[in-house]
């Protein structure tokens, strides 16, 4: 049963919802089923309790108020809090059925996330998985304020409100094609780096806003900076050999594994180290089978890591050194 036609849900607030989501009283009427004039009226009903205006009526379609973000966020709270209690209804009848939403990176899509998916569909096949692709700023936003269940995120910082379930440091390097000059090398400085045309993730990741912050002098000498938002479109350029990559190779992990990207390790021993974590909310109770998706999709991704790291060593110990 989805929580948005969910009758434990209450209907003000599935109404607001689906008028928030889709834009207009009419696509909310097909959505949740009923007259666009009863979805109307119970707002007007709520604006009127309220002494508020929840959308601004605008001549193609309607939009939040603030009050009405905040009525939104409640009924955002009140589905998370009705899918785990249907979660934790179906597991004391004994069966693992439920709900379960996650919040990952860009880079895990095309990486341990497909295995990681199917494996759950295999093990727990009466759960429903929901994946939001967010930023790690994203997934902490997420995660306390009950958006989501679990979040496998970089640069996770350990605080009272999040669990961490298991962490890994992900040491910063180049990524390069497999026949860039830089490829043969056992470990490569900054400064020979920035000798080639950078592709730079934008300012949405705690990556470039390390690098901006500890090494700016990178962004304005490489020649010549691109910044982008997609990592996939960074990946593609690393592939092609026309840009190198400051990253992490997690963030790399599939290229490496299929050879047509090297990882080489930065010598600058002072260059901060990032991380990946799987975590939660300390402050939500997870019903049981959450806790144990959330314990096998850590496996999944220390054994990925496990599986980079190998690829990019044996590609190493092929490669002659360089005099």
């Amino acid at each position: 049963m989805s929580s948005l036609n969910s009758p434990l849900h209450p209907k003000a607030l599935r109404y607001v919802a689906a008028v928030a989501q889709l834009g207009s009283v009419q696509a909310a009427a097909r959505e949740v089923s009923i007259s666009a004039s009863a979805i109307d009226r119970q707002i007007l009903i709520l604006e009127e309790d309220l002494g508020v205006p929840l959308f601004e009526r605008l001549p193609r379609g309607m939009r939040l108020t603030a009050a009405g973000e905040l009525l939104l966020a409640l009924s955002q709270r009140w589905k998370a809090d009705l899918n785990r209690t249907l979660s934790d209804i179906k597991q004391l009848q004994g069966v693992n059925h439920g709900q379960l939403r996650l919040a990952a990176m860009d880079s895990h899509a095309n990486g341990f996330l497909p295995d990681f998916l199917q494996a759950a569909a295999r093990e727990h096949p009466g759960i429903v998985i929901d994946i939001e692709i967010v930023s790690p700023d994203e997934a902490v936003t997420h995660l306390l304020s009950g958006d989501v269940d679990i979040a496998v995120a970089f640069n996770l910082k350990p605080q009272r409100d999040l669990n961490l379930i298991w962490s890994a440091e992900l040491p910063l390097g180049c990524a390069v094609a497999a026949s860039h000059p830089l490829a043969a090398l056992a470990e490569v400085g900054f400064k020979e780096v920035v000798a080639w045309p950078l592709a730079a993730q934008s300012r949405a990741l705690a990556i470039r806003r390390y690098l901006e912050k500890r090494h700016g002098w990178l962004l304005q000498e490489a020649r010549p900076p691109l910044v982008t938002n997609s990592l996939q479109l960074v990946k593609s350029l690393v592939r092609s050999g026309s840009h190198v990559a400051l990253t992490s190779e997690l963030d790399v992990g599939p290229e490496v594994l299929d050879g047509s990207v090297v990882f080489v390790p930065l010598r600058d021993r002072n260059a901060q180290a990032q991380s990946v974590s799987v975590a939660t909310s300390a402050s939500r109770p997870l019903p049981r089978i959450a806790r144990i998706v959330a314990e096998s999709l850590a496996v999944h991704v220390d054994l990925h890591l496990q599986r980079v790291r190998q690829a990019g060593a044996e590609t190493k110990r092929k490669e002659p050194v360089p005099r």
